[in-house]
């Protein structure tokens, strides 16, 4: 059977595709389009390209794209200049460094599979119609985390096969059109889903999950770009459509993300990193590395610590670690204060890691290969919340949901009560932080619910430069497309 496969050929919108970019098969055969999408194996090694593509994106540019700009995160013990200019929120043109390159490469991808996957005869066709599905969730997922980073985007729904300027070579399009498209996309893959079913680990796209993007897509049209009560009715539906399906709350909130419990009911969608098939993901960045784990840390966090690996290039900030109660459970399930014994004696603060995604420990060696979620249950719920008090109604049984798991014995001190609309919208973002903190979400539920420049400090007293919640586009992207014009405010 054919290994994993697909190609485009040449550039992307200025940017070059290499030998390294193909995903090889067989070492005697070229794919290309009259040889390749003949069979189901076919359409299949498409697919699975296209997933291939999704990890490399995810495991390393979603969580500074979605919370390396908010108050979240900060500098470790490693020196990790690099990253300063998105804790300090200094992006330049000139410093700009995360490109739309692999976003585009997914995007041909998905491209790829809904052009071909159709014209093939299937024994079965509920089997194609959900791998075309997964083509459109995909490009609308794409489109939809470079929409929020960029604004106007190139739009690109046909596979680069082939150099032609026109195609290859493309203008920014209107961040609302880009929306609607979007939108179409979403539609498109919910009237090919059969219905609300997960495959094993919950890694491929679904009905559910893609209700989960809708969800998301309409909340963001309805609060940041003008379309109000009808938009956020519609995430509202969306939510409630993916809740009917085999999902729920895990007791222990540690087991959403151990590595033995991927795929668990709590998740909608991951992205599946599998050792020998992926290098370790961005939790690697946020652990502490050997030579930091000297014989002055006490043995209480020596012993959660474990074997070290990885790096502490950026840490939670103690803006974020001191906003959560030592009664709430997803504080020790999200990070841990190390410190160490000082010569006389008492105790200092050395770090502060993450503790979801620290993966397992092979031969004294960690790894951090667990899956990296996209969306969970507590999220839908907190979705929820939002969109019913965006719309006046109550979210007192999402929000209270989500707290009798935090706080267990101690949720009657914790309950939420309904207040003003102003006072739920702020109580649901900051329930949004305890629970999905370092999961590539804070920068974007700033963003969306108006709170960036009065809760990120470097971006406090900066309200006027609206341009900031954008980001830059690279030079090197502009210089490779002449038609790619920088951003206002960047240039």
């Amino acid at each position: 059977m054919k290994k994993i496969l697909i190609i485009s050929l040449i550039l992307v919108l200025g940017i070059n595709y290499s030998c390294k970019d193909l995903i090889e098969t067989d070492p005697e055969s070229v794919i290309t389009v009259n040889s390749f999408w003949q069979t189901e194996d076919d359409a299949l090694g498409g697919l699975y390209g296209m997933y291939n593509q999704f990890r490399t994106f995810a495991r390393t540019d979603l969580i500074i794209l979605g919370a390396a700009r908010s108050e979240l995160m900060g500098h470790g013990l490693q020196n990790a200049s690099f990253r300063i200019k998105y804790f300090e929120n200094t992006l330049t043109e000139s410093n700009a460094d995360l490109h739309w390159r692999q976003m585009f490469r997914i995007v041909d991808y998905a491209n790829l599979v809904i052009k071909y996957v159709p014209d093939i005869e299937f024994a079965n066709e509920g089997d194609k119609n959900k791998i075309v599905a997964q083509g459109y969730a995909m490009r609308a997922y794409i489109y939809f985390v470079m929409a929020k980073t960029w604004g106007d985007l190139p739009l690109v729904t046909e596979p680069i096969e082939g150099y032609d300027s026109e195609t290859t070579f493309k203008e920014r399009t209107a961040v609302a059109q880009i929306f609607e498209f979007i939108k179409s996309d979403i539609d498109q893959a919910n009237n090919l889903f059969a219905d609300n079913s997960y495959n094993t680990n919950r890694s491929i796209w679904s009905k559910p999950a893609l209700n989960m993007l809708k969800a998301e897509v309409y909340l963001w049209t309805g609060k940041r770009m003008g379309g109000g009560d009808s938009d956020i009715n519609i995430a509202l539906t969306a939510l409630n459509d993916a809740a009917n399906s085999d999902v729920e709350l895990l007791d222990n909130y540690e087991d959403i993300f151990s590595y033995t419990n991927k795929g668990n009911k709590e998740v909608i969608l991951a992205v599946n990193f599998k050792d020998l098939e992926a290098s370790n993901n961005y939790f690697a960045d946020m652990y502490i590395n050997a030579n930091d784990v000297s014989s002055t840390i006490n043995e209480q966090d020596r012993e959660i610590i474990g074997p070290p690996g990885g790096f502490n290039w950026w840490a939670p900030t103690a803006l974020i670690r001191n906003q959560f109660s030592d009664d709430d459970q997803r504080k020790a399930g999200s990070f841990l204060n190390i410190y160490y014994s000082k010569e006389d004696g008492s105790s200092a603060f050395l770090t502060s890691i993450v503790l979801k995604g620290r993966g397992f420990v092979d031969g004294g060696i960690r790894k951090f290969l667990d899956d990296v979620i996209i969306y969970r249950y507590a999220d839908l719920l907190l979705m929820k919340a939002e969109a019913k008090n965006a719309l006046n109604q109550d979210p007192s049984d999402e929000m209270n949901e989500i707290r009798q798991r935090a706080y267990g014995d101690k949720y009657a001190e914790y309950m939420f009560v309904n207040g003003t609309k102003e006072e739920n919208d702020e109580a649901i973002l900051q329930e949004r932080l305890f629970e999905l903190a370092f999961e590539g979400k804070r920068w974007w539920d700033l963003v969306r619910f108006g709170k960036a420049f009065e809760k990120v400090p470097s971006l406090e007293g900066r309200d006027s430069d609206t341009y900031l919640l954008l980001w830059p586009i690279t030079l090197q992207t502009i210089s490779l497309n002449s038609r790619i014009t920088q951003n206002p405010g960047y240039n």
